[in-house]
Order: structure tokens, then sequence, then C-alpha cells
């Protein structure tokens, strides 16, 4: 084999070994790790909680998630909802005013600046031990409040995340998709939370300790920024399956990839200011922050390496072999693009999502090297 070749071949394998680890490897090493129980110690009561969400022109949605919450298997005197209005003009102000219950509190950030600005608004009116956060379309089950402040009982814990569930409109690849990549995530955080602290948040049903949360630029992303801030506190973020919300997912793949670009780019930048947790200090939490964050939005990079080196090697037989299985891969995906994510035949929306998701990772990327920052976006329709 020729030096070239033989480049090439290494090239290849190293390539290929870091996807295997980062989507397989990874995992096994979190199951193979000593499990960290975490240790109650009891709380004297209840505490008090308060629902924030933050909401820009949701007026088809708000009413039905304020009742959601208001409905919940919790003591009402210890819970209250505070919804921010983020320079509505679809009424969502007047459908918030509508339920008319003293537990609801309406607050309008004018003009608009963001979800991340709205939830310092909030959280600036906010005296309850324990601050909930909902999106403005999540649906909790009934005991979603009360299966996250258990978590809580463990004084180590300081952010919990529960389980988010996609439901679909209609038959999508996009829809099934986000739903098996949302299976895998859960799976991980199970296996994080076993060991230590998840490294990534749903965002629509969260809970943080209040005195833990600290203001946050306009451009940070609350769900990411927030969870590594309270690790940098000493604190642990747990995942609480039991703790269940659904909310519809988007159905046509560029509504989806404007969303990853969006959350992508927001995600680099918390995680380029908040790069201390990389130090060898924070043990394994820098370890997962590495594989399960970094190396998960560079994925694209090993992945268009393995396809390169594998096609200087194509003509040796056992590489050519690989190789097909590239071409099939991204062929599968291409189709699941030009049916504009309506083929929900497995072999067809895995590799679809697959390379919908990196794509926009490494999309997000060149705009993270070139300083772009997002504030303000359209609910649910990405960037």
């Amino acid at each position: 084999m020729a030096l070239t070749e033989a480049v090439a071949a290494v090239a290849l394998w190293g390539c290929l070994a870091v996807i295997a680890y980062v989507y397989v490897g990874y995992p096994i090493t979190l199951r193979l790790w000593p499990a960290r129980h975490p240790r109650p110690t009891g709380m004297p009561a209840l505490p008090t909680v308060t629902v924030v969400i933050a909401a820009f022109n949701e007026c088809a949605h708000i009413a039905a998630t304020v009742r959601n919450k208001l409905a919940q298997d919790y003591p009402e005197t210890l819970l209250n909802v505070v919804v921010v209005s983020d320079g509505s003009t679809d009424g969502t102000d007047d459908a918030v005013r509508e339920i008319a219950d003293a537990r609801v509190e309406l607050l309008r950030q004018e003009p608009r600046q963001g979800k991340t600005m709205a939830l310092n608004r909030a959280l600036e009116r906010c005296a309850a031990e324990i601050i909930v956060f909902s999106d403005a379309n999540s649906t909790y089950a009934a005991d979603t409040v009360r299966q996250l402040v258990r978590a809580f009982e463990a004084a180590e814990v300081g952010y919990v995340t529960g389980q988010l569930e996609y439901l679909e409109r209609g038959e999508t690849a996009v829809g099934s998709g986000s739903g098996f990549y949302m299976r895998y995530e859960n799976w991980l955080r199970v296996l994080e939370s076993r060991v230590g602290s998840v490294v990534g948040v749903n965002g629509g049903v969260d809970a943080v300790r209040r005195h833990l949360y600290t203001p946050m630029r306009a451009d940070h992303l609350p769900d990411f920024i927030l969870p590594l801030r309270v690790v940098a506190q000493g604190a642990r973020v747990l995942y609480v399956p039991k703790a269940m919300s659904s909310e519809y997912s988007l159905d046509a793949p560029t509504d989806e990839f404007r969303m990853r670009v969006r959350v992508s780019l927001r995600a680099l930048h918390a995680l380029s200011e908040m790069r201390e947790l990389l130090s060898p200090r924070h043990g394994l939490f820098a370890f997962q922050l590495l594989v399960h964050k970094w190396l998960r939005y560079l994925i694209a990079l090993p992945l268009a390496g393995a396809f390169l080196s594998n096609a200087l090697l194509v003509q040796h037989p056992g590489y050519a072999g690989l190789m097909g299985l590239q071409v099939l891969c991204y062929t599968l995906a291409a189709v699941g693009w030009a049916s504009g994510g309506r083929l929900r035949w497995k072999p067809v929306f895995v590799p679809f999502y697959f390379c919908l998701i990196n794509v926009a990772a490494a999309v997000a990327f060149v705009r993270f090297l070139a300083g772009e920052r997002m504030v303000l976006w359209a609910p649910r329709k990405g960037a």
C-alpha cells in the first residue's frame, strides 16, 4: 500500500473510532463507571414553587399551558405561575388575563428582548424556593412538578430536568427522527445522572433552586448555560424520567434545521464561555462535556474525514464495501430530505435526521467561528 493510502487508512480508522466512541463508547463508559447515588436529607415541608413561562405570540397555546400548571398535583398555596409576554402582538396577554386566577401573574416585556431576558425579568419577582421552567406549549403530566421537586430532597441537587415526549401532528420523518433522537438522549441522561450530572437538559420541563439562579445575557441559551453554572457552583444536575412533559414536534425539515442551527450556535457560545468546566479538576464532568457536547457538535469533521479518506481507498475490496455503506447512508438521507420529510420508513428517517442535526451543527460551528450570536427567533420556526 502506498504512503498516501497508508495515511488515508489511518485517518479513516481514526475518524471511525471517534464516531463510534461518541455514540457507542461513551454510554458504555458511563455504564461501567461507579454509581454516585444522591443522599436524601429530607425537607421539612414541600417547598414553594413558581412556574415561569416566557411567551412570544403564543395565543393559541398559552391558556391551556397555564391551566395545565395550575392543575398540578401540588398544594395550591405553594404554587404560582408567572408568564412573561415578550412583546407579543397576537393576544397572548389577553389570553392569560382571561384565566382570572390569583396565582397567575402576567409580566409584559417591551420592547421584545428574547426568552433569556424574559426569564431574568421573571426571576426578579420570584421568591419561591424552586423555580420550574416551562415552554409556552408544554403539557405536563399531573404529577410532574411533584416529581421535579422530589429530586431536591438531596441537598447536593441544584437543577433537575424531566422527560420530554414529542408528539406528531402528522406522520413525518422529522417527528419520528426527533422522537428517536430524544429517546437516545434520555438514555444518556439516565446514565449521566447515575454517575454525576447530566450535561444537557430538556428546557421545557426543568427546575432550579432559586438561590442558584444567576442572571444571564440576552444571547445565552438558558437551558444550557444555567445547568453548567449550577455544576460550577458545586451542585448536581439530575434527570428525572418520571417528570413527564409533552409538546408537538416540528413537521417541516427546514424548520427543524433552522431550530437545530439556532440551538447549536447558542450552545457552542455557552460551552466556550464555560470552558473552565473542561479543567481536569472537574473530573468526570469535564470528560462528559468534551465527549457529549464538544465532540458531538463537531462530529461532522470526522464524518467528512471518514468519507474523504475512504474515497482514496475505494479500489481495495474491503474499503469499497465500507464506502458503499457510507454512500447508501447519505443517499437515504438525501431521499428523506427530497421527500420533504414525509418518509417515515426507519432506514430513511434515521440517516435523514442524523444528517440533518449534524449538518445543522456544522453550520452553527461556522457561524460560531464568525462570532455570530442570536437573541430573537420565531417560536417553533427556528432562526
